[in-house]
């Protein structure tokens, strides 16, 4: 039976093509989209991008709601357009989508699917985890009916992205990745110990825009913003970030991973957003997280292009 899932999002590039995967991919079935800021400050805008995507990928009855537009208790700074550009999808404009967003708040709409099929939904957040948060503060039970939250975001490892010791999803809200991560559940993590493996640059997206297809054609185009930010940092490619959060659910045999309890540093002035991870057990708690540490690269990509090109 496939794994229901919601997936909450910042639609930018690399949530593109994660979205795009999962409806791609028969093992998940996406019972609904949450938008939250993070690849832009403007949520309607990516509120839009996600209706947009679910209409190019052939499903436009998939239910989007719009969430938070804000961290718990900070002003967010976050500059994302630099990488993702102005409208969060490399500048590609999408036709506008007939269907309108669910009237639900995003924590709620998430809290509602939850309660109607307990023990049955993975959460997929590949965004800043404030909208989990919210559901937290919603229904303190959730996690007793949601069996698993796979995210993007953290770093074991790898250094930050955004800051030396923080990646980018984190620090948008530490306090709500905080909760999160304490709230009880299990939780899949993809960060940057795994999410830039592999790099793909110019000859990988040309690979997906020769089967023809309007998905690979998009993902091809949506990217070109998204190398030349790269490419600029001095990179040959690109990460696939989010990809690895749905990967990781569909073909968890890919993937080198340890079990190991996880907190996030909130107050430290020099780390705040980093995930502090518990190699050694001195805290004391039971390992909660599934770390995602190296990743079968051939097959990842192979698997990848070939899911998109199942798309329309």
């Amino acid at each position: 039976m496939p794994i229901p899932i919601i997936f909450d999002t910042d639609p930018g590039v690399d949530d593109a093509m994660a979205l795009l995967l999962a409806l791609a991919s028969p093992e998940l079935a996406v019972l609904g989209v949450t938008t939250v800021f993070g690849n832009s400050q403007d949520l309607a805008l990516l509120t839009r991008n996600a209706l947009a995507l679910c209409a190019l990928g052939d499903r436009p009855e998939v239910p989007v709601a719009a969430g938070t537009a804000h961290p718990l208790t900070r002003t967010y700074t976050g500059r994302a357009n630099l990488v993702h550009g102005d409208n969060a999808l490399g500048g590609v404009q999408l036709p506008e989508p007939v269907q309108r967003p669910d009237t639900r708040f995003g924590p709620q709409f998430i809290v509602d699917m939850c309660r109607e099929r307990r023990g049955q939904v993975t959460l997929v957040a590949v965004g800043p985890l404030t909208n989990l948060a919210l559901a937290l503060r919603i229904d303190p039970k959730l996690p007793t009916y949601v069996p698993r939250v796979a995210i993007m975001g953290g770093s074991a490892r790898a250094g930050g992205n955004i800051t030396p010791a923080a990646e980018f999803n984190i620090y948008a809200d530490p306090e709500a990745a905080r909760l999160v991560f304490n709230a009880g559940w299990e939780i899949i993590m993809a960060g940057l110990d795994v999410t830039c493996s592999p790099r793909v640059a110019e000859p990988y997206f040309e690979r997906l825009a020769k089967r023809g297809n309007r998905c690979g054609q998009f993902l091809a185009s949506a990217s070109q913003h998204y190398l030349q930010y790269y490419h600029g940092q001095g990179y040959a490619g690109v990460c696939m970030h989010d990809v690895h959060a749905v990967m990781a659910l569909i073909r968890p045999e890919l993937y080198r991973s340890e079990r190991v309890y996880i907190d996030v540093e909130t107050a430290g002035e020099l780390t705040r957003g980093q995930t502090v991870v518990d190699w050694r057990g001195r805290l004391g708690k039971a390992a909660q997280t599934t770390l995602l540490l190296g990743a079968d690269e051939t097959a990842f990509l192979n698997l990848f292009a070939e899911r998109i090109g199942t798309l329309p």
